[in-house]
């Protein structure tokens, strides 16, 4: 099912802006990413779902989400996203990437 990608909120959308315009590898993972956008464009439900009893409480409280899905990046890096319906569009909702010491931390692996 196609989607169309947004943020879930201004700070994110910037963190991206500035990996495009960095030297360093940090533009590694802009086009990780920027291909990431593109399937999850092309099919909303392309990562991996992740279960209700794992969602992080901090993605509930401050983002509302009904459903999460994980989408593997290189080098042990994670994109999470939420997807959702505006009128008649499928969204999908940018909320947070990170390497996997992180994705652990935040899930409590």
């Amino acid at each position: 099912m196609r989607s169309t990608i947004r943020f879930a909120d201004k700070k994110i959308k910037e963190a991206f802006g500035r990996l495009r315009n960095s030297k360093t590898e940090d533009k590694k993972l802009y086009e990780w990413l920027k291909r990431a956008f593109q399937d999850i464009e092309n099919n909303a439900f392309c990562g991996t779902h992740i279960q209700r009893k794992l969602f992080p409480k901090e993605y509930i409280t401050k983002y509302k989400i009904k459903n999460l899905w994980k989408y593997d990046l290189p080098n042990g890096w994670r994109l999470v996203y939420s997807v959702g319906q505006e009128e008649i569009f499928v969204i999908s909702v940018i909320l947070e990437w990170f390497d996997h010491k992180d994705y652990e931390k935040r899930f409590k692996y």
